[in-house]
């Protein structure tokens, strides 16, 4: 019994085709540069994508396929569960796009596609959201208008959560300890980057809000701003909320700040004595630095701080400097463990850290594939 994971960007889409009773993965891979010659769309992208797994043997119709989920980042106040897709779910899924400007359209088109290509197939809909639906009232809602905040559905609703109930949850199993008797602060580090606090496996609070700019400074994205500034830009600078959004959303964060979204690169800028790139990467650090201190006060007590995502589970500097001094607070980290290449989960925390540090590799494929496989 197998599932097809499918994952679509605007210029992407990454596929998976795995077993979930196992977590075995028959085959992964991802389509890029969607929008050139050669692949002009997201219909050639998954097509290319039945050519890369026919190609090692793997026919859609002798793998066993159960289901194809999908990954959707905004289902908005309505949809927390795995949802059975129609042509009235895809409706609504493109009133709630304003929330998720990056990820929901490119995302329905890969599902209108695939439900074309596979229309004998159940497709599933796996939002980013639902591990944050019942996030406490006090940390959910926005001190605005209550009377505007309830016509226009305006909370925090969180994103990335796939990967910290996957990741929050394998710490526990990491640990060999229930997962209600954590308290987890889970920082999931990508060009897209997240914080949660996870209270006896509950989420008490997450970094991104009713749109996934809010929180961390990111690859692209600014994170946290003062909303005055947003105002400002329009009144001051003449810049019409389009402007304002593609700034916020593709030309900030990192990005904007030292010239790179990749890490790699951004290193090497900072080595080569980039102030600019060296500023990107002290305000990223500054950020994150809060947040996590902010977690420790939210939960009270902390049991583990677990690292994932491309970032947080390959950079070790990041991981250093982000808990750099924080002995105080109970963490340690061991230089050494820290610098491992492993690609394993992995505790990084000396022996005597009161909290512990793993770096622990997320599958959202697995989780997405599992959901799936319990609704079909």
């Amino acid at each position: 019994m197998t599932v097809l994971v499918i994952n679509s960007g605007s210029s992407s889409l990454k596929y998976a085709v795995v077993k979930p009773a196992s977590g075995e993965f028959l085959a992964d891979g991802i389509i890029e540069q969607i929008g050139s010659a050669q692949v002009p769309d997201h219909d050639a992208a998954l097509r290319a994508a039945f050519d890369e797994l026919a190609g090692q043997g793997l026919h859609l119709d002798t793998l066993g396929l159960v289901a194809v989920g999908h990954r959707v980042v905004h289902g908005g106040k309505a949809f927390y569960c795995p949802t059975l897709i129609d042509s009235e779910l895809i409706g609504k899924l493109e009133e709630l796009s304003p929330l998720a400007p990056l990820h929901n359209p490119p995302a329905i088109l890969g599902i209108e596609v695939a439900r074309k290509l596979l229309p004998d197939l159940p497709h599933v809909a796996v939002f980013d959201t639902a591990f944050f639906h019942n996030l406490p009232a006090a940390s959910a809602t926005y001190a605005i208008d209550r009377e505007v905040a309830e016509r226009w559905d305006i909370r925090r609703y969180g994103f990335h959560g796939t990967s910290h109930e996957y990741v929050s949850q394998q710490a526990a199993a990491f640990l060999d300890r229930p997962y209600e008797s954590l308290n987890q602060i889970v920082l999931h580090l990508g060009n897209g980057a997240s914080a949660s606090a996870i209270a006896g496996g509950r989420p008490v609070d997450t970094s991104m809000g009713m749109t996934p700019m809010e929180g961390l400074v990111m690859g692209t994205r600014s994170g946290d701003i003062d909303p005055g500034i947003i105002l400002f830009l329009r009144r001051a600078a003449g810049m019409d909320v389009e402007d304002i959004d593609t700034m916020l959303n593709r030309q900030s964060g990192v990005l904007g700040l030292g010239g790179e979204n990749d890490f790699r690169a951004l290193r090497k800028r900072i080595e080569s004595g980039d102030e600019n790139a060296q500023l990107a990467y002290d305000v990223y650090i500054h950020r994150l630095r809060k947040y996590v201190g902010a977690y420790l006060a939210v939960l009270g007590s902390t049991d583990v701080i677990s690292f994932t995502a491309g970032v947080g589970e390959n950079d070790a500097t990041v991981r250093r400097d982000a808990l750099a001094g924080l002995s105080a607070l109970g963490i340690q980290i061991d230089e050494e463990l820290n610098a491992s290449p492993s690609r394993e989960a992995r505790r990084i925390s000396t022996p005597e850290s009161p909290v512990t540090v793993l770096v622990v590799p997320t599958n959202e494929e697995l989780a997405i594939a599992t959901a799936c496989a319990a609704l079909a």
